[in-house]
């Protein structure tokens, strides 16, 4: 009986304790401590594992959690202090003051590290962004970029980097992306100036992001081309990079390219970032129809994507029969869906490639046929449809769509024998596009790998060999999840 009853009293004192889970407030407190041990070893993989831990605390945050720990971190009655509290709700005061009053035991930190000062911004902001108080976002953001220029440590780099996309992020939920593209660019040069690659990295990409939100194309591929260019370190940012330089392709015409970009995006791309590969999947469905490609069935059956890509699925399917009637229903009824998407001006290149898909299928099917049949099965409507198909199978047989003459005394299209494929280079030629596509992956797995340094200078003792080997299991496992991480 006695043992019962002190069971009994024991959870007492948790439940007084708070009214925020002490879990979350505990990862952030050990999550400091790894800050601090990074930044006085000077290690940035501390730091890059301190923002992949964040990331999975991300729904756990409140502001009793975030008051505790704003008064763990910080001095009470800074500055920094005050200000980040005054971004708070105030309807939570009382679970701040109950936390407060449970972390006055712990040790507050007399000098805050520059690091932990940035962490404390982005902490607040990911949690004003999460509440959709984005005016408050706003003003923390600026802030928290005002501090950042006056900054150069390379341990600040990773947490600085995580800062300018939530900066960005924050005007352009508010509709005012424009007002910091100045701003934007004179960090793009700051952080150019400090070596600072993966800053560069962000900053290109939101510069890109800002210039192709407003349609400004040209302007975006001038700071593309003139960008310092260096090997990518971030995964993400560099899909992000890819998939920004295809839709600048697409609209420069350049379709051939633009295809390359978008499909490697979306094979790089992880898993989680579904949102993301659907965009890629969509502006590479339109570049390969552009080229006169018909993607495979599979491509748009792909698991969670089936919904998003029924009106390009439709879309296809239309261009690959070749009905310019059918196409018209079809970009009529997913009209909203193609504006939100931005694709509508790229559809509206597709009708000449019905056009000419429908015009392919009659000169396999007829050899010969009147151009009057030819206007009648194209749907033309123009008000002289057979004058208007005779410049069609005109301009087809010069580009080399189709094999074909026109008997301009009687009105016919006389299409010629189909030769064997076999007989020409076009094998050639693919087989040639898919070895090249192996060696470059093959090439860029080479690249990719880490070797240990000065592994062929000297030999290293079995101590060193189990801490070099637990030290690439740990990378390996943070590598892993990486992909899952900004997306």
């Amino acid at each position: 009986m006695t043992q019962d009853v002190e069971m009994k009293e024991l959870p007492a004192p948790s439940n007084s304790v708070s009214a925020a889970p002490p879990s979350t407030l505990q990862h952030l407190k050990e999550i400091a401590s790894l800050i601090e041990t990074g930044a006085y070893a000077r290690e940035v993989r501390r730091i890059l594992r301190v923002v992949r831990l964040t990331i999975a605390l991300r729904r756990k945050l409140n502001a009793a959690v975030l008051a505790a720990f704003l008064n763990f971190a910080l001095t009470p009655g800074s500055e920094l202090h005050g200000r980040l509290f005054s971004y708070l709700p105030k309807e939570d005061e009382h679970d701040m003051d109950v936390d407060t009053a449970t972390s006055g035991n712990q040790t507050v930190a007399k000098h805050s590290l520059p690091e932990l000062e940035i962490y404390c911004y982005l902490l607040v902001l990911i949690f004003l962004i999460d509440q959709k108080r984005y005016n408050e976002a706003k003003a923390c953001a600026s802030a928290s970029i005002a501090r950042l220029k006056n900054l150069n440590r390379r341990t600040v780099d990773v947490l600085a980097s995580r800062l300018y996309f939530y900066y960005s992020l924050s005007y352009e939920l508010t509709g005012d992306l424009a007002e910091i593209r100045g701003n934007l660019l004179s960090l793009h040069r700051i952080a150019t100036l400090r070596h600072d690659e993966l800053g560069q990295e962000t900053l290109l990409n939101l510069l890109l992001r800002n210039y192709l939100h407003y349609n400004l194309y040209d302007q975006a591929e001038k700071l593309r081309s003139k960008a310092p260019r260096f090997e990518a370190h971030s995964n993400q940012q560099f899909c992000r990079y890819l998939f920004y330089l295809g839709k600048i392709r697409t609209i420069q015409l350049e379709y051939t390219d633009a295809k390359e970009s978008l499909l490697q995006a979306a094979r790089k791309a992880p898993v989680a970032a579904l949102g993301f590969r659907v965009q890629c999947n969509k502006w590479a469905i339109i570049v390969r129809l552009l080229l006169g490609e018909i993607p495979e069935r599979t491509v748009f059956m792909q698991k969670g994507m089936e919904k998003a890509l029924r009106p390009y699925f439709e879309l296809t399917n239309a261009v690959r029969i070749g009905d310019l009637e059918l196409f018209k229903q079809v970009a009529e009824k997913f009209s909203s869906t193609f504006n939100s998407d931005r694709t509508h001006n790229l559809i509206v290149r597709l009708r000449h490639n019905v056009i000419r898909t429908g015009l392919r299928n009659i000169s396999i099917s007829y050899s010969r046929i009147s151009l009057v049949d030819v206007a009648k099965k194209l749907r033309l409507d123009s008000p002289n449809p057979v004058a208007d198909a005779e410049s069609i199978v005109s301009k087809a047989i010069r580009d080399g769509a189709i094999d074909a003459t026109i008997d301009h005394a009687n009105g016919w299209m006389v299409s010629k024998e189909t030769g064997d494929i076999y007989s020409t280079n076009e094998p050639q030629f693919a087989f040639n596009s898919r070895i090249a596509f192996c060696l470059n992956m093959h090439n860029e797995a080479v690249r990719a790998l880490r070797f240990p340094p000065n592994s062929h200078k000297e030999k290293e003792s079995a101590e060193k060999r189990r801490e070099r080997q637990q030290q690439e299991q740990e990378l390996a496992k943070h590598i892993a999840e990486e992909d899952d991480d900004e997306f």
